[in-house]
C-alpha cells in the first residue's frame, strides 16, 4: 500500500494540509462576507485563524498520539520560520510596509504570548487550567481586534460573497476533514522517519513540519507581495503566530496538557524569542524619527510608530538567519 511508505505519507500529508487550509481561509473569508464582516476582521482573525488550523490539527493530534514533543516544536518552529522564513523570503521579493497598527497592537500581543508562553514552558508541563488561560487571551485578541477594526476607516468596507451559504459550509466541512487526513499522515510519516533516521522528533517538528505548516503563510504572503498587497503580510504573520501561542498550544492543552521537555526545547524558545524581538527592530520606522532624535525629542521618536518598513537587506539576514538555525540544531 503506498500510504505505508513513510515518505509518502509525509508528502502527501504536507500537500493536503496545504490544499486544506488554503481552501479553509476561503471558505471562511466567503462565510464572513456573508454575514457582511469587514475585511478588516477577515484578515486579522478568519485569515489568521485558517492558516494556522493546519498548527492546530497537527500539535492536537501529535499529543492525542503520545508525540508531545511534535505537538511543542509544531508550533516553536512555525513560529520562527514564519518570521524568518516567510517575511524573510517575501521581503526579498518587495519591500513590506507596515502599519502602526502593528507597532501598536500586533507586535505586543505576540511578545507578551511568546513570554507568557516560555513561562509557562519552565514548569515542566502546561496544563489543562493553563491551556484554559491561553485560549481565554486567544478569544480576547479576537474580541479586541473586532472591536478596534469597528472604529477604523475600514470597519464597514464590506466585500460582496462569491459563493452562496452552502457552498462556503462545504468547503469548510470538506477542508476540516482534509487536516484531519492530512496531518494524520505528516506526523505518522515523520515519526517513523524520525525514528529509522536517529533523529529526535523535535529536530523533524521544528523543521520538516513546522515548515510545512507553514506553507499557508509563506504562499499567501508572497502571493500578496506580488499583487502588491503588501500591507497583510507582516499583520498577518504576526496574528498566526498569535493563534499559534493561543489557540494552537491553548486549545491543545485544555484538551490534553503537553508535557515540554525544557532541556531539548531551550535553544528553540531561545530563538523564537530573538527572532519576535529582531522583528520589531527591522519593522521600527527609525528613518521616520531621525529628526525627532536630532532635535532631542525622544518622546516623539519612541512613540512615533507610522512609516516602518521591512527591507529587503533585512528579509536578506532573517532569511540567512534561519538557515543557520537550521543547520545549527540539525
Amino acid at each position: 500500500m503506498i500510504l505505508s511508505n513513510p515518505y509518502i505519507q509525509l508528502i502527501i500529508g504536507m500537500v493536503v494540509l496545504i490544499l486544506s487550509g488554503d481552501y479553509l481561509v476561503k471558505g471562511g473569508v466567503e462565510l464572513a462576507r456573508k454575514f457582511k464582516i469587514s475585511t478588516l476582521v477577515v484578515g486579522s482573525t478568519v485569515v489568521a485563524m485558517g492558516t494556522s488550523a493546519p498548527e492546530l490539527i497537527v500539535s492536537l493530534k501529535s499529543a492525542l498520539m503520545g508525540h508531545t514533543e511534535m505537538a511543542i516544536g509544531n508550533v516553536v518552529g512555525s513560529n520562527i520560520s514564519n518570521i524568518a522564513l516567510v517575511l524573510g523570503a517575501t521581503a526579498l521579493i518587495i519591500n513590506i510596509p507596515v502599519k502602526s497598527d502593528t507597532l501598536k497592537v500586533g507586535w505586543p500581543t505576540l511578545f507578551l504570548a511568546t513570554v507568557l508562553f516560555l513561562l509557562l514552558g519552565r514548569d515542566q508541563s502546561i496544563s489543562s487550567f493553563n491551556g484554559m488561560i491561553l485560549t481565554a487571551g486567544m478569544l480576547l485578541f479576537i474580541f479586541l481586534s473586532i472591536r478596534s477594526s469597528r472604529k477604523s476607516k475600514e470597519a464597514n468596507e464590506f466585500v460582496e460573497a462569491k459563493y452562496p451559504l452552502w457552498k462556503s459550509l462545504l468547503i469548510i466541512i470538506l477542508s476540516c476533514l482534509g487536516l484531519a487526513f492530512g496531518s494524520n499522515n505528516l506526523i505518522e510519516g515523520a515519526s517513523t522517519i524520525a525514528q529509522s533516521m536517529g533523529i529526535s522528533e523535535r529536530v523533524i517538528s521544528v523543521t520538516v513540519i513546522a515548515i510545512g505548516t507553514s506553507l499557508p503563510e509563506l504562499t499567501a504572503s508572497i502571493m500578496a507581495a506580488t499583487k502588491g498587497e503588501t500591507d497583510i503580510s507582516i499583520g498577518n504573520i504576526i496574528g498566526s503566530n498569535i493563534f499559534n501561542i493561543l489557540g494552537v498550544i491553548g486549545i491543545t492543552s485544555t484538551i490534553h496538557p503537553i508535557v515540554v521537555d525544557l532541556k531539548s526545547f531551550h535553544y528553540d524558545f531561545i530563538c523564537m524569542l530573538g527572532f519576535t524581538l529582531i522583528l520589531v527592530i527591522f519593522i521600527y520606522p527609525v528613518s521616520k524619527n531621525r529628526d525627532y532624535i536630532r532635535q532631542k525629542a525622544y518622546a516623539l521618536g519612541v512613540t512615533n510608530l507610522n512609516g516602518g518598513i521591512l527591507r529587503r537587506w533585512e528579509g536578506m539576514i532573517l532569511l540567512t538567519a534561519y538557515i543557520i538555525y537550521v543547520f545549527s540544531i540539525l
